[in-house]
């Protein structure tokens, strides 16, 4: 893989992180139904119906996050400046998206019953992005560090 394919992962890991904030900043302009279907928890549910504040900072919170990683994506592809503990950062980033992607997996088989096809659909994207977050990085870093 060169160094172009590994910009492109990272980049398509970038989209997807950058998305997943919107997806979610757009429950506080929806409302209640919103936060269900992207099945936050229920005391995140019943804040929104309840209009208490619980909702909208957790949103807000989750949506940094994910822009954060997003933007340690961009940091690895070099669109952006190097962020701080840029390695670590990729690095437990992947970690945590592959896990996040296999998690719904592992329980699917154990008792499939508990688990939706959309449960799975967004468990199989994380992986992916967990793996372009890792063989982008080093596909980017592959002829020099960062």
């Amino acid at each position: 893989m060169n160094k172009n394919q590994g910009r492109l992962m990272l980049a398509i890991a970038a989209i997807v992180a950058f998305l997943t904030a919107l997806a979610h900043m757009s429950c506080i302009a929806i409302g209640p139904q919103c936060y269900s279907v992207q099945m936050a928890p229920e005391a995140v549910v019943h804040s929104a119906e309840s209009g208490t504040l619980l909702a909208p900072i957790a949103t807000v919170f989750v949506a940094l996050v994910f822009s954060t990683i997003g933007c340690y994506a961009l940091s690895a592809a070099k669109v952006i400046r190097n962020l701080p503990l840029l390695r670590f950062g990729i690095y437990a980033i992947a970690f945590i998206c592959v896990v996040r992607g296999v998690l719904p997996f592992q329980l699917w088989i154990r008792h499939p019953e508990k688990v939706a096809l959309p449960v799975l659909v967004v468990g199989f994207v994380w992986l992916l992005v967990g793996v372009c977050y890792f063989f982008g990085y080093r596909a980017v870093n592959k002829y020099g560090q960062s």
